[in-house]
């Protein structure tokens, strides 16, 4: 699996946000460096570009996400 293409400039991968940092670094492995298109900040990323997304926006926040880019 490859990286995500927006990881130099995520706030989540790099550490910008709040929360819990074992959490952190389960999500950063399963999104972050795994299945990055199923990100919600990458979806929205896509969607909308980085003004877009919700600063607190976690990686497992789909139906957020699909909220925000109205596929849902």
């Amino acid at each position: 699996m490859a990286d995500c293409d927006c990881l130099a400039g995520c706030p989540f991968f790099n550490d910008k946000m709040g929360g819990a940092p074992a959490l952190a670094t389960l999500y950063k492995k399963q999104f972050c460096r795994g299945q990055f298109e199923s990100c919600a900040r990458h979806i929205v990323f896509k969607a909308l570009g980085k003004p877009g997304v919700p600063g607190d926006l976690f990686p497992n926040q789909i139906e957020i996400a699909r909220k925000i880019v109205g596929t849902q």
